[in-house]
């Protein structure tokens, strides 16, 4: 069933169980290669959730700002996108190329994600194509300015959102997760991958 939120279109339920543990598993090479790290903000302080990518490029955020690079802030290239997260990509996205960058964000039971727009790519006709994992996390959306009337809704593991179109630029958040929600995860928490195209 695809729910409309504040224009982004989520899929839910869109991979089954069997889909989910491959992905996680495949997301486990990702961070045997390229390490989960807590991005710093402008301002110095810390981000709740920890972070790495896939793909030609990975996002990065620090004192000097937000931005794409090739390689991961230990040195090495990122590791290539998850097959299962392409095939996502390909099936819902709308557009023929393929995303050139795999963000993965790992949420424990105290991490949320502020409210904000996806705006370091350089193609807004692209869309923003999010998958979650894990536990359930409750995903608000507002509009394109800040501020101004929100809509939830609690994406479950499986879900997929498209950001795309109109809603492209929409500001979006993760306010908290229902912890426990899913036995997915041995320990608990949530996985979200973003695919983007960066160029």
């Amino acid at each position: 069933m695809i729910v409309d939120v504040g224009g982004i279109k989520v899929h839910q339920g869109a991979l089954d169980a069997g889909q989910q543990a491959e992905l996680v598993e495949q997301v486990r090479r990702v961070v045997r290669a390229a390490p989960l790290f807590r991005p710093e903000t402008k301002r110095g302080g810390k981000m709740s959730v920890r972070m790495t990518s896939a793909g030609r490029y990975g996002w990065i955020s620090d004192r000097a700002g937000y931005r794409y690079e090739r390689t991961h802030p230990d040195g090495p290239e990122w590791p290539p996108i998850p097959a299962i997260a392409k095939d996502i990509w390909r099936d819902v996205s709308g557009v023929s190329c393929d995303p050139q960058s795999c963000l993965i964000n790992f949420y424990d039971a105290d991490a949320k994600m502020g409210m904000h727009q996806d705006r370091d790519e350089a193609n807004f006709e692209m869309p923003v194509v999010s998958i979650s994992l894990g536990d359930d996390a409750l995903f608000r959306v507002g509009g394109p300015e800040r501020g101004g009337k929100t809509q939830s809704i609690w994406l479950s593991s499986g879900d997929v959102a498209v950001m795309g179109g109109e809603a492209r630029l929409n500001y979006h958040g993760i306010d908290r997760l229902r912890t426990g929600s899913s036995t997915l995860l041995p320990h608990g928490g949530r996985i979200n991958l973003t695919l983007r195209v960066v160029d």
